[in-house]
């Protein structure tokens, strides 16, 4: 048992690194704000989330599972919305495009 909750530990572990190591990647890659805000959000949501549920898997402690759970249920709520207002907000001071953009959905939808 204490063998199989290890291993647990290290995948929630490595999967949480390495969406994390996923978004610091799309960060730099990305060629705009919109696309960098995207990429970094939803795996930043995903990787924190697996950190955390291994720290559950981790203490076991009915108080320690339940704060961590909350925890995840906040960045499942906090994150997207944040990435939202940042990248709306960036919308709104016109911040460009990248060059590779076709269209552009929102132009005339949103007043600066």
């Amino acid at each position: 048992m204490q063998d199989f909750l290890l291993m647990m530990i290290v995948a929630l572990l490595s999967v949480g690194g390495a969406f994390c190591l996923l978004a610091a990647a799309g960060i730099v890659l990305m060629p705009d704000v919109y696309n960098r805000m995207q990429a970094a959000s939803k795996a930043v949501t995903l990787g924190a989330s697996s950190i955390v549920l291994a720290a559950a898997v981790h203490f076991q402690q009915a108080d320690v599972v339940v704060r961590c759970l909350l925890v995840c249920a906040f960045f499942f709520v906090t994150i997207p919305a944040a990435s939202h207002l940042i990248v709306r907000a960036a919308y709104r001071s016109n911040e460009p495009l990248s060059e590779d953009t076709v269209i552009d959905e929102l132009e005339g939808r949103i007043h600066s």
